[in-house]
């Protein structure tokens, strides 16, 4: 009988471990591209050709995961980051992104940098159901959960920003007359739209001219004159970086000083500030989101000693002052808490789900106050600007943080 009982209490001990084990591997859950021991993501960027220049953020990525994986990796699994050049061309991208998925097999294709490149790959990835995840580009239209699932945004869109400056104007100039020069592409439309948005009803009234310009041409002063005569008192310049500089120039040149309000990707000091000439550009008003690395306001700033230190292992030599690498590191951040989110189930169904389920997640390169939130129905993880100043030859910001909520397409 002892016998008997002592070969049962076996069997039983080994059914249960055999159960545990099954439960432990049921837990794990993956789809191509992940397993115990890695994370494939794959990227793309214009490492060459007319946008290279953001090409550091690639750059920074990989440092960061470099960084990621000196520590342990996510949940014991080593990142394998693929990075590929597009050349900011729509059909490389799109070879160069077939080529992730069907060659490399990724498991999500992260932060592809450009609004031609991103829409050329759009269709292909939620087709084939693989994350396209934190694009680097403003347009709003990759806030669309229900119609693009396997696409979401990064960084704050377009159409919030510019509904940040209509509030702004609304409380402090409520009487002002507006003239808004914009790009004639979904870029310039795009502020256009969440500006209109942003002032409502008031709108008709305050705004006096509509000007258009064309990225094509090589020179946009005659616009500025025709503005000019429409005699405005708040110039919204929408434009990117070559036309900003251009219009900050012309302005200055014609003895005319309205208000000018700024897009933030024109906001580089070097590439337009500079350039349109310093006391041209003083007192020239625009938005931010992230730290600035060249500010001295975050020598003691724990985030940005964080950051410091980052740039000096691991990107040693690099130029500081490139906003590239303060946002690359950011995206990268967001990219790594996902993953650690995602636990043990890595299928993309689930990295998207986490990706959508964000919660007041505050990279250390964004601005106190600034929070990363995202659920199924809103893919625009940043909404949040704080307005600032151009003095002497640096931005300074000023006021509350500002929410700029859109709502998804």
């Amino acid at each position: 009988m002892l016998f008997g009982r002592t070969l049962r209490t076996a069997t039983f001990a080994t059914a249960v471990a055999a159960l545990a084990t099954s439960a432990a591997l049921a837990q794990k859950t993956y789809d191509t591209g992940a397993s115990d021991t890695e994370i494939k993501i794959g990227n793309i960027m214009p490492y060459s050709g007319p946008a290279s220049a953001y090409g550091i953020i690639g750059k920074t990525e990989e440092a960061y995961i470099k960084m990621i994986n000196d520590k342990g990796g996510i949940n014991g699994r080593k990142i394998n980051f693929v990075s590929y050049d597009d050349g900011y061309s729509p059909p490389k991208a799109v070879e160069q992104v077939r080529k992730l998925v069907e060659s490399d097999e990724v498991l999500a294709v992260f932060n592809p940098l450009g609004t031609p490149s991103n829409t050329a790959i759009q269709k292909y990835l939620n087709a084939k159901k693989i994350p396209q995840l934190f694009v680097a580009t403003g347009a709003t239209k990759w806030n669309d959960p229900k119609n693009f699932p396997w696409t979401i945004g990064w960084q704050p869109s377009y159409q919030s920003e510019a509904q940040i400056y209509a509030k702004w104007l609304m409380k402090e100039k409520p009487d002002a007359k507006v003239a808004i020069l914009y790009q004639n592409d979904d870029f310039g439309k795009d502020y256009l739209k969440g500006t209109k948005d942003g002032l409502g009803p008031k709108g008709a009234s305050m705004i006096i001219m509509e000007e258009s310009y064309e990225i094509s041409e090589p020179s946009i002063d005659g616009h500025i004159v025709k503005l000019k005569a429409a005699n405005p008192d708040v110039l919204l310049i929408y434009a990117t970086p070559k036309f900003a500089a251009q219009t900050i120039k012309k302005t200055a040149e014609l003895g005319w000083k309205p208000l000018q309000i700024l897009t933030n990707v024109s906001i580089s000091v070097g590439s337009v500030m500079k350039p349109a000439g310093f006391e041209a550009s003083q007192n020239v008003l625009s938005a931010a989101y992230a730290k600035d690395s060249t500010d001295p306001q975050w020598a003691n700033d724990p985030g940005m000693k964080r950051w410091n230190e980052f740039v000096d292992k691991y990107m040693p030599g690099a130029d500081k002052t490139d906003t590239g690498m303060v946002y690359g590191y950011g995206a990268a951040s967001t990219l790594v808490k996902t993953l650690e989110m995602c636990g043990d189930n890595l299928t993309r169904a689930n990295v998207m789900k986490q990706a959508a389920s964000l919660k007041d997640f505050a990279p250390d390169t964004l601005l106190p106050g600034v929070k990363i939130n995202t659920s199924a129905t809103d893919f625009a993880p940043i909404s949040q600007l704080q307005m600032q100043r151009f003095k002497g030859e640096k931005w300074e910001l000023f006021g509350d943080i500002i929410n700029g909520d859109v709502a998804p397409e």
